[in-house]
């Protein structure tokens, strides 16, 4: 197979097409999404390919055939049929400000009004917006295609002015009923967006709009499988070492067994040959970040949570569920499901080594505050690792948690609970990308955390005491054995029991023991 050029960025389907470019055949989903209906939404992670998949359906509906050439939809589709299109996209313009919506809107409808040689009639966004459908039905004679992109944008843009969020998803809300009203006209519609607003607050007059964020059916619609690396970037990924490229992007899920990778990563991976944060450093998770803090939501928790469908899918101004904000945005995916009580629940946990070793390192510099300080730390953690120099692991923590000053506690309440300490410490190891397991059970019990590195297991128990309890947390590893289940590894295994204060807010015991 012959190298061709990367589609860095492009969400041009034509470009693609005639660019001599790689590109994984989607189209194969819009001919089933046409069998099974017309109205259609999908939550997706930012630069998951949302924004190149509707550019597809635009070429498509508008019949441009030779676009089509050799991919799946095309011995399926009338070529003779050319649909009308109006797409409209909230991606380049920024909505903060009261009015900036409005005005947004009624630029964009004057453009697609002139554009199709359309007078406006009336004065209302939804009245305009109606009145493009119906018209441009009835004189072309076909019902009309109609894909919005970004959707939730102007909502989320405002999130740190509520009054001005509410404002614009009250105004969505209207422009977005449209398309229920003009259902006689419409041959297809697909809406899609980062975040997944529930139907009430946003959907309330689109209630035949269909979801299949968590279908199972559609859940490879955006992003590569390792099939399609096999299938489509064979000259490129056999440079590489596959578990590498598996254990650093694989692993996103919107339930069934297909796993995929973002496909940002992997253009950017065969690019410059480099392993690195390609997708995670296109966006500051800064707001999470502040929201978990917030929330007392310590980062040892965040490796196994657990949601339902309604959890994942409690989206609002007003009301944004810690799980569902992390889930939507792309920081944790399902790893698996089971029923029950006639609820599907989803364990959830990061997809790759990518996002849980930087959005851990993000988490600690917030919980740090010194950012070369954290560097420091952390090089010399993984230093102090490699020669298992527990005496100095122990030192350069409890040195690291006295140099916190006394007014960042009193100014963050995170700092009063007992997650905090267990925080920063795992955070530290999961910001170096080891091998960390949290939470892991035993037929004893559950063990805080276990780490794997260099041909060592690591076990960790943290308590949180009034003052040193004379090793109470080894005294728990030792009593309840949760070493059996590391030692048919014959790997060195080390009990390590730590323990903080609240009054001294540090480390009064850090015991380790080789067993």
């Amino acid at each position: 197979m012959t190298r061709r050029r990367l589609p860095i960025g492009v969400q041009n389907f034509r470009e693609i097409r005639e660019g001599n470019c790689y590109y994984v055949d989607k189209t194969g989903f819009i001919g089933q999404l046409l069998k099974q209906g017309k109205h259609y939404f999908l939550s997706r992670p930012r630069r998951f390919g949302k924004s190149l998949f509707l550019d597809t359906c635009k070429e498509l509906f508008e019949a441009n055939e030779p676009l089509f050439d050799g991919l799946a939809i095309h011995g399926a589709w009338d070529w003779s049929v050319r649909h009308p299109v109006l797409r409209l996209s909230f991606g380049s313009g920024h909505f903060s400000a009261p009015d900036d919506l409005r005005t947004e809107v009624v630029d964009r409808l004057k453009t697609m009004e002139d554009h199709a040689g359309i007078q406006a009639r009336h004065t209302s966004a939804p009245a305009r917006l109606r009145h493009l459908i119906e018209t441009l039905h009835e004189r072309t004679g076909c019902r009309v295609a109609v894909l919005v992109d970004e959707y939730d944008k102007p909502i989320l843009d405002a999130l740190d002015v509520p009054e001005v969020a509410r404002a614009n998803r009250d105004y969505l809300r209207g422009l977005y009923a449209v398309v229920k009203d003009c259902d006689a006209h419409i041959r297809f519609s697909f809406i899609t967006g980062v975040s997944k607003f529930s139907k009430v607050s946003l959907f309330s007059g689109l209630n035949n709009l269909v979801d299949i964020t968590m279908d199972a059916r559609y859940s490879a619609i955006c992003g590569y499988t390792d099939a399609d690396l096999d299938a489509v970037f064979s000259p490129e990924v056999s440079a590489f070492d596959r578990d590498k490229v598996r254990d650093w992007y694989n692993g996103y899920c919107w339930r069934g067994d297909a796993k995929v990778y973002n496909p940002f990563d992997i253009l950017l991976l065969f690019d410059n040959g480099e392993f690195g944060a390609w997708w995670f450093e296109t966006g500051t998770p800064a707001f999470l970040v502040e929201t978990l803090v917030e929330r007392q939501v310590s980062a040892v928790a965040v490796e196994d949570m657990a949601g339902t469908d309604n959890l994942l899918s409690r989206f609002d101004v007003d009301d944004m569920g810690t799980e569902a904000l992390l889930f939507q945005t792309g920081y944790l995916t399902i790893r698996d499901e089971e029923v029950i009580g006639g609820k599907n629940l989803y364990r959830l946990g990061y997809p790759n080594r990518e996002v849980r070793q930087s959005f851990n390192e993000h988490l600690l510099r917030y919980l740090v505050n010194d950012a070369s300080r954290q560097t420091a730390n952390s090089v010399q953690l993984y230093r102090l690792l490699e020669a298992n120099d527990f005496d100095g692991l122990g030192a350069v923590f409890q040195a690291f948690f006295a140099s916190i000053p006394y007014e960042w506690y009193t100014n963050n309440d995170i700092a009063r609970y007992e997650g905090y300490y267990a925080s920063v410490f795992y955070a530290y190891f999961a910001a170096l990308g080891l091998d960390i397991a949290v939470e892991d059970s035993t037929s004893h019990g559950r063990l805080d955390m276990a780490v794997r590195f260099r041909g060592h297991v690591y076990l960790f128990e943290f308590k949180v005491v009034e003052m040193a309890s004379e090793g109470a947390a080894m005294a728990q590893l030792q009593e309840r054995r949760y070493a059996d289940k590391y030692r048919d590894s014959g790997e060195p295994i080390h009990l390590i029991g730590v323990e903080f204060s609240r009054d001294s807010r540090n480390i009064v015991a850090f015991d380790v023991e080789r067993v």
